[in-house]
Protein backbone atom coordinates (compact mmCIF):
# COMPACT_ATOMS: atom_id res chain seq x y z
CA UNK A 1 0.00 0.00 0.00
CA UNK A 2 2.54 2.37 0.34
CA UNK A 3 4.80 1.68 -2.57
CA UNK A 4 1.11 2.31 -4.13
CA UNK A 5 0.99 5.78 -2.49
CA UNK A 6 4.42 6.70 -3.40
CA UNK A 7 3.91 5.47 -6.98
CA UNK A 8 1.06 7.92 -7.11
CA UNK A 9 2.87 10.56 -5.63
CA UNK A 10 5.88 10.47 -7.93
CA UNK A 11 4.04 9.73 -10.88
CA UNK A 12 2.47 13.27 -9.94
CA UNK A 13 5.64 15.19 -9.29
CA UNK A 14 6.57 13.83 -12.74
CA UNK A 15 3.75 15.02 -14.43
CA UNK A 16 4.04 18.68 -12.53
CA UNK A 17 7.20 19.00 -13.61
CA UNK A 18 6.63 18.18 -17.47
CA UNK A 19 3.83 21.03 -17.70
CA UNK A 20 6.10 23.25 -15.99
CA UNK A 21 9.09 23.22 -18.29
CA UNK A 22 6.36 23.08 -21.04
CA UNK A 23 5.34 26.37 -20.01
CA UNK A 24 8.39 27.52 -19.21
CA UNK A 25 9.74 26.80 -22.91
CA UNK A 26 6.83 27.89 -24.80
CA UNK A 27 6.17 31.68 -23.29
CA UNK A 28 4.04 34.38 -23.51
CA UNK A 29 2.16 34.17 -27.06
CA UNK A 30 3.63 37.55 -28.98
CA UNK A 31 1.08 39.90 -30.30
CA UNK A 32 1.34 40.45 -34.12
CA UNK A 33 0.46 44.04 -34.73
CA UNK A 34 0.42 45.88 -38.94
CA UNK A 35 2.34 49.93 -37.82
CA UNK A 36 0.45 52.40 -39.61
CA UNK A 37 1.44 54.07 -42.59
CA UNK A 38 3.56 57.17 -42.12
CA UNK A 39 1.67 60.09 -44.05
CA UNK A 40 4.05 62.26 -46.16
CA UNK A 41 3.92 66.00 -44.66
CA UNK A 42 2.33 68.18 -47.29
CA UNK A 43 4.61 69.88 -49.11
CA UNK A 44 5.26 74.24 -47.81
CA UNK A 45 6.91 75.06 -51.08
CA UNK A 46 5.63 75.30 -54.78
CA UNK A 47 5.84 77.50 -57.80
CA UNK A 48 5.35 77.97 -61.51
CA UNK A 49 7.64 78.43 -64.70
CA UNK A 50 6.39 80.03 -67.90
CA UNK A 51 8.32 80.32 -70.87
CA UNK A 52 6.39 82.56 -73.57
CA UNK A 53 6.20 83.64 -76.51
CA UNK A 54 4.13 86.93 -76.90
CA UNK A 55 3.61 89.20 -79.86
CA UNK A 56 3.64 92.17 -78.00
CA UNK A 57 4.96 93.63 -74.75
CA UNK A 58 1.79 95.36 -73.58
CA UNK A 59 2.16 97.88 -69.87
CA UNK A 60 -1.23 98.39 -68.81
CA UNK A 61 -2.70 99.23 -71.92
CA UNK A 62 0.41 100.79 -73.67
CA UNK A 63 2.11 98.99 -76.40
CA UNK A 64 5.12 99.35 -75.72
CA UNK A 65 7.35 98.85 -78.58
CA UNK A 66 4.68 99.92 -81.14
CA UNK A 67 3.82 96.57 -82.50
CA UNK A 68 0.16 97.54 -83.47
CA UNK A 69 -1.52 95.12 -85.59
CA UNK A 70 1.63 93.33 -86.34
CA UNK A 71 1.79 89.85 -85.20
CA UNK A 72 5.49 89.46 -86.34
CA UNK A 73 8.74 89.66 -84.39
CA UNK A 74 7.51 88.44 -81.18
CA UNK A 75 9.10 88.97 -77.90
CA UNK A 76 10.63 86.26 -75.14
CA UNK A 77 9.62 86.45 -72.02
CA UNK A 78 10.45 83.73 -69.22
CA UNK A 79 8.96 83.71 -66.02
CA UNK A 80 9.01 82.03 -62.44
CA UNK A 81 7.52 82.43 -59.34
CA UNK A 82 7.86 80.90 -55.97
CA UNK A 83 5.66 80.27 -52.78
CA UNK A 84 6.42 79.21 -49.44
CA UNK A 85 3.15 78.72 -47.05
CA UNK A 86 3.49 80.25 -43.91
CA UNK A 87 1.14 79.58 -40.84
CA UNK A 88 -2.16 81.20 -40.50
CA UNK A 89 -2.96 81.10 -44.11
CA UNK A 90 -0.27 83.58 -45.12
CA UNK A 91 2.16 82.67 -48.71
CA UNK A 92 4.93 84.42 -49.04
CA UNK A 93 5.58 85.37 -52.22
CA UNK A 94 9.05 85.67 -54.51
CA UNK A 95 9.08 86.06 -59.01
CA UNK A 96 10.93 87.91 -61.93
CA UNK A 97 9.70 88.24 -65.49
CA UNK A 98 11.92 89.34 -68.07
CA UNK A 99 11.72 90.97 -71.73
CA UNK A 100 14.37 89.37 -74.46
CA UNK A 101 14.39 90.66 -77.61
CA UNK A 102 16.25 93.02 -80.48
CA UNK A 103 13.48 96.08 -80.94
CA UNK A 104 16.13 98.02 -79.59
CA UNK A 105 19.69 98.41 -78.23
CA UNK A 106 19.82 97.43 -74.64
CA UNK A 107 20.80 99.35 -72.03
CA UNK A 108 21.16 95.74 -70.25
CA UNK A 109 22.96 94.11 -72.38
CA UNK A 110 22.31 91.52 -75.46
CA UNK A 111 18.96 91.25 -76.26
CA UNK A 112 17.70 91.69 -72.71
CA UNK A 113 15.61 94.66 -72.37
CA UNK A 114 13.90 94.39 -68.99
CA UNK A 115 14.00 92.35 -65.48
CA UNK A 116 11.31 92.49 -63.14
CA UNK A 117 11.83 91.24 -59.26
CA UNK A 118 8.73 91.37 -57.08
CA UNK A 119 8.58 90.08 -53.19
CA UNK A 120 5.28 90.19 -51.11
CA UNK A 121 2.31 88.30 -49.00
CA UNK A 122 -0.83 86.30 -49.99
CA UNK A 123 -3.49 85.89 -47.78
CA UNK A 124 -6.36 83.61 -48.33
CA UNK A 125 -9.97 82.68 -46.44
CA UNK A 126 -11.49 80.37 -47.66
CA UNK A 127 -12.22 81.05 -51.68
CA UNK A 128 -11.11 85.11 -51.01
CA UNK A 129 -7.41 85.96 -51.25
CA UNK A 130 -5.72 89.00 -51.08
CA UNK A 131 -1.80 89.59 -52.57
CA UNK A 132 0.39 92.42 -51.80
CA UNK A 133 3.45 92.64 -53.96
CA UNK A 134 6.31 95.00 -54.17
CA UNK A 135 8.24 94.95 -57.50
CA UNK A 136 11.26 96.61 -59.14
CA UNK A 137 11.04 96.78 -62.86
CA UNK A 138 14.53 97.60 -64.10
CA UNK A 139 15.28 98.87 -67.71
CA UNK A 140 16.02 101.42 -69.69
CA UNK A 141 18.76 102.55 -67.14
CA UNK A 142 15.88 103.24 -64.52
CA UNK A 143 14.24 101.10 -61.69
CA UNK A 144 10.00 101.41 -61.86
CA UNK A 145 8.81 100.44 -58.45
CA UNK A 146 5.47 99.31 -57.91
CA UNK A 147 3.04 98.70 -55.46
CA UNK A 148 0.36 95.95 -56.53
CA UNK A 149 -2.47 95.14 -54.70
CA UNK A 150 -4.90 92.09 -55.91
CA UNK A 151 -7.80 90.89 -54.14
CA UNK A 152 -9.68 87.74 -55.92
CA UNK A 153 -12.64 85.50 -54.85
CA UNK A 154 -12.52 81.79 -56.20
CA UNK A 155 -16.07 81.45 -57.60
CA UNK A 156 -18.48 81.71 -60.78
CA UNK A 157 -16.68 84.15 -63.25
CA UNK A 158 -13.67 84.48 -60.76
CA UNK A 159 -14.25 88.19 -59.86
CA UNK A 160 -10.60 90.34 -59.30
CA UNK A 161 -9.29 93.69 -58.44
CA UNK A 162 -5.82 94.97 -59.00
CA UNK A 163 -4.95 98.22 -57.70
CA UNK A 164 -1.96 99.11 -59.46
CA UNK A 165 0.19 101.69 -57.46
CA UNK A 166 3.35 103.79 -59.16
CA UNK A 167 5.95 104.87 -56.45
CA UNK A 168 8.72 105.83 -58.76
CA UNK A 169 8.49 106.19 -62.39
CA UNK A 170 11.96 105.03 -63.45
CA UNK A 171 12.66 105.20 -66.91
CA UNK A 172 9.03 105.19 -67.84
CA UNK A 173 8.58 108.95 -69.01
CA UNK A 174 5.60 109.02 -67.20
CA UNK A 175 4.23 109.68 -63.48
CA UNK A 176 3.49 108.26 -59.93
CA UNK A 177 -0.20 107.14 -59.87
CA UNK A 178 -2.72 104.48 -59.46
CA UNK A 179 -4.48 102.32 -62.19
CA UNK A 180 -7.48 100.19 -60.89
CA UNK A 181 -8.10 96.99 -63.04
CA UNK A 182 -11.46 95.36 -62.64
CA UNK A 183 -11.50 91.53 -64.25
CA UNK A 184 -13.62 88.40 -64.99
CA UNK A 185 -13.03 84.75 -66.42
CA UNK A 186 -15.46 82.26 -67.25
CA UNK A 187 -13.54 78.80 -67.69
CA UNK A 188 -14.60 75.28 -68.93
CA UNK A 189 -12.21 72.04 -70.30
CA UNK A 190 -13.47 70.64 -73.79
CA UNK A 191 -11.55 67.21 -72.91
CA UNK A 192 -7.60 67.26 -71.60
CA UNK A 193 -8.05 71.19 -72.68
CA UNK A 194 -8.87 73.99 -70.52
CA UNK A 195 -10.71 77.36 -72.33
CA UNK A 196 -10.93 80.78 -70.44
CA UNK A 197 -12.36 83.79 -71.43
CA UNK A 198 -10.68 86.84 -69.36
CA UNK A 199 -11.95 90.07 -69.79
CA UNK A 200 -10.47 93.35 -67.88
CA UNK A 201 -11.34 96.92 -67.67
CA UNK A 202 -8.72 99.46 -66.25
CA UNK A 203 -9.28 103.19 -64.89
CA UNK A 204 -6.78 105.42 -64.44
CA UNK A 205 -6.92 107.80 -61.73
CA UNK A 206 -3.97 110.25 -63.03
CA UNK A 207 -4.15 111.73 -66.51
CA UNK A 208 -0.16 111.56 -66.69
CA UNK A 209 0.08 108.12 -65.82
CA UNK A 210 2.03 106.81 -69.03
CA UNK A 211 4.67 108.70 -71.25
CA UNK A 212 2.08 110.79 -73.84
CA UNK A 213 -1.06 110.13 -71.72
CA UNK A 214 -3.37 113.47 -71.05
CA UNK A 215 -6.32 112.51 -69.60
CA UNK A 216 -7.54 110.49 -66.86
CA UNK A 217 -10.60 107.94 -66.89
CA UNK A 218 -10.93 104.32 -69.00
CA UNK A 219 -8.11 103.38 -70.28
CA UNK A 220 -8.53 99.95 -71.59
CA UNK A 221 -10.41 97.15 -71.74
CA UNK A 222 -8.83 93.89 -73.29
CA UNK A 223 -10.75 90.20 -74.18
CA UNK A 224 -8.80 87.14 -74.39
CA UNK A 225 -8.98 83.56 -75.20
CA UNK A 226 -6.45 81.15 -74.10
CA UNK A 227 -6.55 77.25 -73.59
CA UNK A 228 -3.95 75.07 -71.79
CA UNK A 229 -2.98 71.39 -72.63
CA UNK A 230 -1.51 69.54 -70.11
CA UNK A 231 2.06 67.57 -71.40
CA UNK A 232 1.30 64.53 -69.47
CA UNK A 233 4.30 62.39 -71.17
CA UNK A 234 6.95 64.22 -69.00
CA UNK A 235 5.81 61.47 -66.79
CA UNK A 236 5.64 61.75 -62.46
CA UNK A 237 8.21 63.69 -60.44
CA UNK A 238 9.00 66.33 -62.78
CA UNK A 239 6.16 68.78 -62.01
CA UNK A 240 3.03 69.75 -64.02
CA UNK A 241 3.88 70.62 -67.50
CA UNK A 242 1.69 72.13 -70.33
CA UNK A 243 1.41 73.90 -73.31
CA UNK A 244 -0.57 76.96 -73.56
CA UNK A 245 -1.43 79.98 -75.91
CA UNK A 246 -3.81 82.33 -76.19
CA UNK A 247 -5.06 86.01 -78.23
CA UNK A 248 -6.24 89.20 -76.39
CA UNK A 249 -7.74 92.31 -78.36
CA UNK A 250 -7.00 95.39 -76.89
CA UNK A 251 -9.84 98.59 -76.76
CA UNK A 252 -7.74 101.61 -76.21
CA UNK A 253 -8.59 105.94 -75.43
CA UNK A 254 -5.36 107.31 -76.77
CA UNK A 255 -5.57 109.88 -74.16
CA UNK A 256 -5.27 108.05 -71.10
CA UNK A 257 -2.75 105.41 -72.45
CA UNK A 258 -0.58 107.20 -74.61
CA UNK A 259 -0.48 104.67 -77.87
CA UNK A 260 -0.72 107.34 -80.49
CA UNK A 261 0.60 110.36 -78.94
CA UNK A 262 4.11 108.45 -78.08
CA UNK A 263 4.29 106.83 -81.95
CA UNK A 264 2.36 103.94 -81.37
CA UNK A 265 0.38 103.27 -84.70
CA UNK A 266 -2.76 101.65 -83.27
CA UNK A 267 -5.47 102.46 -80.36
CA UNK A 268 -6.96 98.97 -80.80
CA UNK A 269 -4.80 95.98 -81.57
CA UNK A 270 -4.48 92.23 -81.41
CA UNK A 271 -1.78 90.10 -79.53
CA UNK A 272 -1.09 86.21 -79.13
CA UNK A 273 1.31 84.40 -77.00
CA UNK A 274 2.36 80.41 -76.94
CA UNK A 275 4.95 78.94 -74.58
CA UNK A 276 4.77 75.84 -72.10
CA UNK A 277 4.67 76.05 -68.25
CA UNK A 278 5.40 73.99 -65.43
CA UNK A 279 3.32 74.10 -61.59
CA UNK A 280 5.65 72.25 -59.36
Amino acid sequence: MKKLVKSTVLQGALLTTLLASATSMAGEPEMMTTPMPTPEPESKFSGTLSLDYNSHFVSYGQDVWGDGDDLEGPTFNPSLELNWALPADFTFILGTWWDVNGKVPSAIGGKLQEVDVWTGLGYSIGDFSITALYQNWFYGSGNEQIVDINLAYDCFLSPSLTIHNRVDPGASGGNNGTVLVAGIEYGFDAGPVAISFPLNVAYFLDSDFHAGSTDSGFGYGSLGISASLPLTFMGDGYGEWDLHGGFTYYITDNEVVGNVPSGRPDNDFLTASIGIGCAF
